[in-house]
């Protein structure tokens, strides 16, 4: 901005910011802000750790197995598949595991 130019950001109340833009901008209303159920609110919300109990079975296909597997290798090596390679991905995806692992490691560059 020049000198001969006017600004036009107009001042923000603090109660307008937009939180998940600006997550810093509410702390002065921590004081006065309450959960639910009437305490105040500490703004830090532990969860508990999962139970390993109450997870739901599902377990993966070999193919898509493979295709995260085969995503992860590539994102770890910093090759970004492109749109058009995920039709070579599926492809891919369908080889037995021993042929996998040796694309694993093609990719990886791993013994």
């Amino acid at each position: 901005m020049t000198s001969g130019q006017v600004s036009t950001i107009v001042p923000v109340a603090g109660s307008q910011f937009d939180p998940y833009r600006f997550p810093g901008a509410f702390i002065d209303d921590l004081e006065t802000a309450h959960t639910p159920y009437g305490a105040p609110d500490s703004g830090d919300y532990v969860l508990p750790a999962p139970d390993p109990g109450r997870r739901v079975p599902m377990p993966l296909e070999p193919a898509d197995r493979r295709r995260l597997d085969l995503h992860a290798a590539l994102t770890t090596a910093g090759i970004a598949p492109l749109p058009g390679d995920l039709d070579a991905i599926e492809a891919l995806c369908t080889l037995d595991d021993t042929t996998h692992a040796a694309l694993q490691r093609w990719i990886t560059g791993t013994r």
